[in-house]
């Protein structure tokens, strides 16, 4: 694995100014509002290496929008009565529908992630958009899948694995790969 990194060492490797060249469509307030959060999540599900953060971050600006989605657009009513994703009850696809930088989808995703973080998004599911528990999603989501252990590899097939047990498939493969070169490139993995 790659060396990990302090907090001090992401603080200084994460700026406004760098997640910019990554991504330049994002609004620096919007990033400075977030940056905080992402930082404690990133610690949080030991996603401290160069190789993880690049990975992580690709995958999330483009879930996200750059930044700018916390909460999917549609409705949700297309994961209505989606038994795989824990949906049983009626009213489950809207109440349920993506949300978090990384959009954990589903009835079972938002139970698993009470459970593991400790706070009750069952009840309250839209508190998985909130800018202090989106990124505490996506970080969660991510760790429960191991998907350090790809991005430990730092090849664009361990990536490409990252985006399939993400997305299900290679939705946005294109805008995913450019984010991910591009932050391999500003931040220097």
């Amino acid at each position: 694995m790659s060396t990990i990194l302090s907090k001090q060492e992401i603080e200084e490797l994460l700026t406004p100014e760098k997640i910019k060249k990554i991504a330049p469509t994002a609004d620096t307030k919007r990033i400075k509002e977030l940056l905080p959060y992402i930082i404690e999540a990133l610690i949080e599900s030991e996603i401290v290496s160069l190789p993880r953060i690049c990975a992580w971050l690709a995958q999330v600006l483009h879930e996200s929008g750059s930044f700018i989605y916390n909460e999917e657009i549609a409705s949700g009513a297309a994961y209505e009565k989606r038994n795989d994703l824990g949906n049983i009850y009626k009213g489950d696809g809207k109440l349920f529908k993506g949300r978090g930088l990384i959009q954990i989808t589903g009835r079972s995703n938002f139970t698993q992630a009470t459970k593991a973080l400790g706070v009750n998004f069952v009840d309250n599911p839209e508190l998985a958009s909130k800018d202090e528990y989106s990124p505490r999603i996506a970080a969660w989501f991510w760790r429960s899948r191991n998907l350090n252990k790809y991005a430990d590899i730092n090849t664009q097939e361990s990536f490409d694995k990252i985006t399939r047990i993400i997305n299900g498939g290679t939705n946005g493969k294109q805008s995913r790969d450019k984010y991910y070169a591009k932050a391999k490139q500003v931040l220097g993995c």
